[in-house]
Protein backbone atom coordinates (compact mmCIF):
# COMPACT_ATOMS: atom_id res chain seq x y z
CA UNK A 1 0.00 0.00 0.00
CA UNK A 2 1.30 3.39 -1.07
CA UNK A 3 0.87 5.72 2.07
CA UNK A 4 2.58 8.54 0.91
CA UNK A 5 0.62 11.70 1.03
CA UNK A 6 -0.22 13.47 -2.16
CA UNK A 7 0.76 17.14 -1.73
CA UNK A 8 -1.66 19.44 -1.86
CA UNK A 9 -3.12 21.36 -4.45
CA UNK A 10 -3.68 25.18 -4.87
CA UNK A 11 -6.61 26.30 -6.02
CA UNK A 12 -4.50 28.76 -8.71
CA UNK A 13 -3.00 27.19 -11.44
CA UNK A 14 -0.27 28.34 -13.44
CA UNK A 15 0.82 26.71 -17.32
CA UNK A 16 2.83 28.20 -19.75
CA UNK A 17 4.34 26.73 -23.15
CA UNK A 18 8.28 28.13 -23.85
CA UNK A 19 7.80 29.47 -27.30
CA UNK A 20 10.32 26.88 -29.19
CA UNK A 21 11.78 29.88 -31.33
CA UNK A 22 11.96 32.71 -29.48
CA UNK A 23 13.48 35.92 -31.17
CA UNK A 24 17.57 36.10 -30.41
CA UNK A 25 17.30 39.92 -29.90
CA UNK A 26 14.02 40.79 -28.99
CA UNK A 27 13.67 40.67 -25.52
CA UNK A 28 16.18 43.67 -25.69
CA UNK A 29 13.51 45.89 -26.69
CA UNK A 30 10.10 44.15 -24.91
CA UNK A 31 10.00 46.55 -22.35
CA UNK A 32 9.88 49.65 -24.80
CA UNK A 33 7.21 47.62 -26.87
CA UNK A 34 5.07 46.69 -23.73
CA UNK A 35 4.97 50.04 -22.66
CA UNK A 36 1.26 50.78 -23.88
CA UNK A 37 0.77 47.64 -21.49
CA UNK A 38 1.98 49.38 -18.25
CA UNK A 39 0.24 52.75 -19.04
CA UNK A 40 -3.35 50.32 -19.12
CA UNK A 41 -2.08 48.57 -16.06
CA UNK A 42 -1.42 51.80 -13.75
CA UNK A 43 -4.96 52.54 -14.33
CA UNK A 44 -6.19 49.05 -13.43
CA UNK A 45 -4.03 48.53 -10.06
CA UNK A 46 -5.50 51.60 -8.94
CA UNK A 47 -8.99 50.36 -9.76
CA UNK A 48 -7.80 46.70 -7.83
CA UNK A 49 -7.02 48.69 -5.19
CA UNK A 50 -10.40 49.78 -4.60
CA UNK A 51 -12.29 46.53 -5.71
CA UNK A 52 -10.30 44.81 -3.33
CA UNK A 53 -11.53 47.43 -0.29
CA UNK A 54 -14.69 46.82 -1.29
CA UNK A 55 -14.71 42.72 -1.40
CA UNK A 56 -13.14 43.24 1.86
CA UNK A 57 -15.86 44.46 3.18
CA UNK A 58 -17.76 41.86 1.22
CA UNK A 59 -16.26 38.89 2.93
CA UNK A 60 -16.10 40.47 6.46
CA UNK A 61 -19.82 40.69 6.68
CA UNK A 62 -21.26 37.88 4.08
CA UNK A 63 -18.24 35.72 3.84
CA UNK A 64 -18.14 36.02 -0.03
CA UNK A 65 -16.09 37.32 -2.82
CA UNK A 66 -18.28 39.70 -4.51
CA UNK A 67 -18.09 37.67 -7.98
CA UNK A 68 -17.77 40.68 -9.93
CA UNK A 69 -15.06 41.83 -8.52
CA UNK A 70 -13.10 38.54 -8.01
CA UNK A 71 -13.17 38.47 -11.98
CA UNK A 72 -11.83 42.12 -12.10
CA UNK A 73 -9.33 41.17 -9.39
CA UNK A 74 -8.47 38.26 -11.08
CA UNK A 75 -8.52 39.41 -14.41
CA UNK A 76 -5.33 42.28 -13.79
CA UNK A 77 -3.20 39.88 -11.90
CA UNK A 78 -3.83 37.61 -14.95
CA UNK A 79 -3.20 40.83 -17.48
CA UNK A 80 -0.08 41.89 -15.08
CA UNK A 81 1.25 37.98 -15.24
CA UNK A 82 1.05 38.02 -19.04
CA UNK A 83 3.15 41.13 -19.40
CA UNK A 84 5.30 39.91 -17.14
CA UNK A 85 6.09 36.51 -19.17
CA UNK A 86 6.73 38.55 -22.30
CA UNK A 87 9.19 40.76 -20.58
CA UNK A 88 11.39 40.11 -17.85
CA UNK A 89 8.80 38.39 -15.94
CA UNK A 90 10.02 35.23 -17.92
CA UNK A 91 11.06 36.09 -21.04
CA UNK A 92 8.83 33.09 -21.95
CA UNK A 93 6.85 34.15 -25.63
CA UNK A 94 7.27 36.57 -28.22
CA UNK A 95 3.70 36.56 -29.00
CA UNK A 96 2.56 40.08 -27.68
CA UNK A 97 0.40 39.83 -25.07
CA UNK A 98 -3.68 40.85 -25.55
CA UNK A 99 -4.86 43.55 -23.57
CA UNK A 100 -8.00 41.64 -22.16
CA UNK A 101 -8.70 40.61 -18.18
CA UNK A 102 -10.54 37.87 -19.77
CA UNK A 103 -7.96 34.11 -19.93
CA UNK A 104 -6.79 33.52 -23.11
CA UNK A 105 -6.76 29.64 -24.06
CA UNK A 106 -4.90 29.99 -26.61
CA UNK A 107 -1.91 31.92 -25.33
CA UNK A 108 1.29 30.76 -24.45
CA UNK A 109 0.69 31.02 -20.44
CA UNK A 110 -2.78 31.01 -18.57
CA UNK A 111 -3.31 31.91 -14.67
CA UNK A 112 -6.39 30.91 -13.21
CA UNK A 113 -7.90 30.78 -10.29
CA UNK A 114 -11.20 28.87 -8.59
CA UNK A 115 -13.81 31.10 -7.20
CA UNK A 116 -14.21 30.54 -3.20
CA UNK A 117 -18.05 29.95 -2.19
CA UNK A 118 -16.31 30.68 1.37
CA UNK A 119 -14.03 32.70 2.68
CA UNK A 120 -13.31 33.02 6.29
CA UNK A 121 -14.61 36.30 7.61
CA UNK A 122 -11.84 36.34 10.75
CA UNK A 123 -8.74 35.35 8.45
CA UNK A 124 -9.64 38.29 6.21
CA UNK A 125 -9.32 40.88 8.87
CA UNK A 126 -5.21 39.17 9.58
CA UNK A 127 -3.87 37.40 6.08
CA UNK A 128 -2.87 40.13 3.52
CA UNK A 129 -0.51 41.62 6.28
CA UNK A 130 0.33 39.48 9.31
CA UNK A 131 -0.04 36.10 7.99
CA UNK A 132 1.27 36.99 4.78
CA UNK A 133 4.86 38.46 5.99
CA UNK A 134 7.12 35.37 5.83
CA UNK A 135 6.01 35.23 2.07
CA UNK A 136 6.44 38.86 1.86
CA UNK A 137 9.98 38.27 2.52
CA UNK A 138 10.92 35.41 0.31
CA UNK A 139 9.28 37.27 -2.55
CA UNK A 140 11.30 40.41 -2.09
CA UNK A 141 14.15 38.10 -2.57
CA UNK A 142 12.42 36.57 -5.68
CA UNK A 143 11.10 40.31 -7.12
CA UNK A 144 13.80 42.66 -6.06
CA UNK A 145 12.63 44.47 -2.74
CA UNK A 146 9.98 45.41 -0.42
CA UNK A 147 7.72 46.88 -3.15
CA UNK A 148 8.08 44.24 -5.11
CA UNK A 149 6.90 43.60 -8.55
CA UNK A 150 8.41 41.88 -12.13
CA UNK A 151 9.65 45.27 -13.32
CA UNK A 152 11.65 45.16 -9.88
CA UNK A 153 14.82 42.94 -10.71
CA UNK A 154 15.73 40.48 -8.05
CA UNK A 155 16.16 36.65 -8.61
CA UNK A 156 13.68 36.19 -11.18
CA UNK A 157 14.99 39.30 -12.97
CA UNK A 158 18.64 38.00 -12.85
CA UNK A 159 17.47 34.73 -14.05
CA UNK A 160 15.59 36.05 -16.93
CA UNK A 161 18.76 38.30 -18.21
CA UNK A 162 20.67 35.33 -18.28
CA UNK A 163 17.89 33.25 -20.24
CA UNK A 164 18.39 36.32 -22.67
CA UNK A 165 22.19 36.11 -23.16
CA UNK A 166 21.75 32.33 -23.59
CA UNK A 167 19.24 33.18 -26.39
CA UNK A 168 21.50 36.21 -27.64
CA UNK A 169 24.46 33.56 -28.01
CA UNK A 170 22.84 29.94 -28.86
CA UNK A 171 19.53 31.10 -29.70
CA UNK A 172 17.73 28.53 -27.11
CA UNK A 173 16.50 29.20 -24.16
CA UNK A 174 17.70 26.60 -21.72
CA UNK A 175 15.14 24.88 -20.30
CA UNK A 176 16.07 23.75 -16.35
CA UNK A 177 16.03 27.51 -16.25
CA UNK A 178 12.91 28.19 -17.82
CA UNK A 179 11.09 25.75 -15.16
CA UNK A 180 13.16 27.65 -12.08
CA UNK A 181 11.73 30.70 -13.73
CA UNK A 182 8.02 29.39 -13.60
CA UNK A 183 8.98 28.00 -10.18
CA UNK A 184 9.27 30.91 -8.77
CA UNK A 185 6.58 33.23 -10.33
CA UNK A 186 4.21 30.42 -9.63
CA UNK A 187 4.78 31.21 -5.74
CA UNK A 188 4.69 34.64 -6.40
CA UNK A 189 1.22 34.50 -8.38
CA UNK A 190 -0.01 32.07 -5.14
CA UNK A 191 1.09 34.93 -3.02
CA UNK A 192 -0.60 37.26 -4.62
CA UNK A 193 -3.95 35.68 -4.80
CA UNK A 194 -3.57 35.03 -1.03
CA UNK A 195 -2.50 39.06 -0.10
CA UNK A 196 -5.89 40.01 -2.34
CA UNK A 197 -7.78 37.97 -0.77
CA UNK A 198 -8.98 36.36 -3.27
CA UNK A 199 -8.56 32.45 -1.40
CA UNK A 200 -7.96 31.03 1.50
CA UNK A 201 -5.31 28.64 0.72
CA UNK A 202 -2.34 29.32 2.57
CA UNK A 203 0.58 29.52 -0.44
CA UNK A 204 2.87 26.70 0.50
CA UNK A 205 6.28 27.38 0.95
CA UNK A 206 7.72 24.94 -2.20
CA UNK A 207 9.04 26.08 -5.48
CA UNK A 208 6.53 23.99 -8.11
CA UNK A 209 8.50 24.31 -10.99
CA UNK A 210 8.06 23.38 -14.41
CA UNK A 211 5.19 24.80 -16.90
CA UNK A 212 2.35 23.15 -15.29
CA UNK A 213 0.99 22.10 -11.90
CA UNK A 214 -1.49 19.87 -10.29
CA UNK A 215 -5.26 21.01 -10.29
CA UNK A 216 -8.04 19.20 -9.49
CA UNK A 217 -10.38 19.97 -11.92
CA UNK A 218 -13.27 20.42 -9.99
CA UNK A 219 -13.41 24.09 -8.85
CA UNK A 220 -15.24 26.73 -10.75
CA UNK A 221 -12.10 28.70 -12.95
CA UNK A 222 -12.34 32.48 -13.27
CA UNK A 223 -12.87 33.53 -16.82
Amino acid sequence: MNTQAAPLVHPARLTAVLDPRLSRWLWLVKWLLALPHYVVLVFLWVAFVGASVAAFSGILFTGRYPRPLFHFTTGVLRWSWRVAYYTFGALGTDRYPPFTLADVPDYPTRWQLAYPEDLSRGLVLVKWWLLAIPHYLVIGFFLGGVHASWAGGGLVGVLTLFAGVALAATGRYPRGLFDLVMGLNRWVLRVAAYAALLTDVYPPFRLDQGSDEQWTGEEELAP
